[in-house]
């Protein structure tokens, strides 16, 4: 059986291609930039032309997107886009508008417009098949997975008068207070919560995809992938924490319990003020309050029973911020590759959500019935 997962970073985007007749460490995987850093460069192409920006697709990921979008208006160059496309930057498209100069078109409009010289079109999607079909057919495979997962990181579509930050929180708690497995956050695409426009996003952007599919955060799918790492799978208390570029989650268990977990940005955390939060996740003194207050997601407490902060797995781009912890970190390595974790997670997810193949899927995972090349 063969799996194509795609975790979709803001720096990267991380590709793996499952095979059970392969041992994992033979499967074959691609890192490459991220959509949103493509999208960011073309825009930036289009600033430095001097062209009009036309924005199409379906929402996306932002940051480096974003930031491109606000240089080209403060160069005073106009911006069209269609409303999914510009739900990638604020689903409140009146904010979109107010803030970075938008003028929502329709997809007729944008057609139209998408003709003229002066105008650079840029198509949003965090996902395409396509693309990474060509990829692997420049080396000699005709891409055939028999099913495809992808992971985006969703903060979901928050009413005008909630926090998007306390509304992802909000939503990691619903899931995790009825399901503690971490493949919860995984969806078939027909399942995929209407609240999660991203995850819904992917699923619309990928009608090319004729096996089934199956959308995930990124966030969890990380921490399950560090959890395929054997010497974190045998430490039943272990804190895991997945550093990512734009996000920071740590989850605590205890005796192979899931407990708590919290949730900030990376970019507003000191190596310093980071091991202090997972210090307080160990105690089980750490409060949601707390954590938002200072412009973080939060963190969610199932219990407080202090678990001695022994073996803390690391992952992530940015795992490089506790490098000279004081804390006794363990940076994962799931089946040799760090940046894989998150598609080592889609992959043991899979298995959940494919009874069918969770025997096939859960064996080669441990190597039992996977073949070396020769």
């Amino acid at each position: 059986m063969q799996i194509l997962a795609v975790d979709v970073g803001t720096g990267t985007q991380d590709i793996l291609l499952f095979d059970s007749t392969r041992t994992p460490e033979n499967c074959l995987k691609l890192v490459m930039p991220s959509p949103t850093m493509l999208v960011a460069s073309a825009i930036r192409r289009a600033t430095g032309a001097g062209n009009s920006l036309l924005l199409t697709g379906v929402t996306m990921g932002g940051g480096p997107s974003s930031w491109a979008t606000e240089d080209h208006h403060r160069a005073g160059l106009p911006i069209y886009a269609t409303a999914d496309a510009a739900r990638s930057f604020n689903d409140d498209l009146d904010a979109v508008r107010r803030d970075l100069g938008i003028e929502i078109i329709s997809d007729d409009e944008a057609a139209r417009l998408a003709s003229q010289a002066d105008i650079t079109t840029v198509e949003l999607r965090d996902f395409s098949f396509a693309a990474i079909s060509q990829a692997f057919h420049a080396f000699g495979l005709d891409l055939r997975p028999d099913a495809v997962m992808v992971a985006v990181f969703d903060h979901g579509n928050a009413p005008p008068d909630v926090s998007d930050r306390q509304f992802r929180l909000d939503y990691l708690a619903d899931r995790l207070r009825s399901e503690t497995r971490l493949s919860t956050f995984a969806f078939p695409a027909h399942q995929t919560p209407t609240i999660m426009t991203r995850l819904q996003a992917v699923v619309d952007s990928a009608s090319d995809v004729t096996a089934p599919l199956l959308v995930m955060d990124t966030a969890p799918a990380a921490v399950l992938g560090a959890l395929c790492d054997p010497a974190v799978a045998a430490q039943p208390d272990a804190m895991i924490v997945n550093v990512g570029n734009f996000h920071c989650l740590a989850f605590q268990y205890r005796h192979g319990q899931f407990m708590r977990l919290f949730e900030h940005h990376t970019g507003l955390l000191t190596a310093a003020e980071l091991e202090i939060w997972l210090r307080q996740l160990a105690s089980g003194e750490i409060t949601h309050q707390e954590v938002f207050a200072e412009h973080g997601h939060g963190a969610l407490v199932l219990d407080r029973t202090p678990v001695p902060p022994q073996f803390v797995a690391v992952t992530g781009p940015r795992r490089a911020m506790l490098a000279a912890s004081t804390l006794p970190t363990y940076f994962a390595v799931p089946y040799g590759d760090q940046m894989l974790a998150g598609c080592w997670g889609m992959i043991r997810a899979a298995a959940d959500h494919l009874p069918d193949q969770r025997d096939e899927i859960l064996a080669a995972l441990a190597g039992d019935e996977a073949k070396p090349l020769w």
